[in-house]
């Protein structure tokens, strides 16, 4: 119930409440005998048992219509709740996929490279050992062109 209006309950307790203070006291102040009296009290009950009847079956039939939309209500937002979270985790496993397919291939080209690099470090190596030998026999050979210039100084 809110705040600032009724339920559908408590309207029909008051009118129920209301047409029966009505229909009695306009009995007991018109001036009638005891058998007229009676007879529309009876009259009076009847019609009241109608109206409530007529009250119960409508709130009824519209209790039953609502909880057919609610139903309906519920079960479109379940299906549309389903719907999206099969979407996300489509897009998520995607982008997942996606981010494994780049990260391998940046493994593979950093791969690549490091193979680059240590193919040209080992060539660089090589060609320093072999200009090293050079050099190394230059020097032995320049040595040898001193000591005999030396000799040859000294014997001469």
């Amino acid at each position: 119930m809110s705040k600032d209006g009724i339920n559908s309950k408590d309207f029909l307790i008051g009118t129920l409440i209301g047409g029966i203070v009505g229909a009695t006291t306009a009995l007991f102040l018109a001036p009638k005998s005891g058998k007229e009296l009676r007879d529309d009290l009876n009259t009076q009950a009847n019609v009241l048992k109608e109206k409530t009847d007529r009250l119960t079956t409508d709130a009824k039939e519209r209790g039953t219509e609502y909880v057919t939309i609610a139903k309906d209500k519920t079960s479109e937002l379940s299906q549309l709740v389903a719907e999206q979270s099969n979407q996300i985790l489509d897009k998520v496993k995607d982008i997942k996929e996606r981010a494994a397919g780049k990260a391998n291939h940046v493994k593979n080209e950093a791969e690549n490279a490091a193979a680059d690099l240590a193919s040209e470090a080992s060539d660089v190596a090589d060609e320093a050992k072999v200009r090293a030998q050079e050099a190394k026999s230059e020097i032995e050979d320049g040595i040898k062109d001193v000591k005999e210039k030396v000799e040859q100084s000294t014997k001469g």
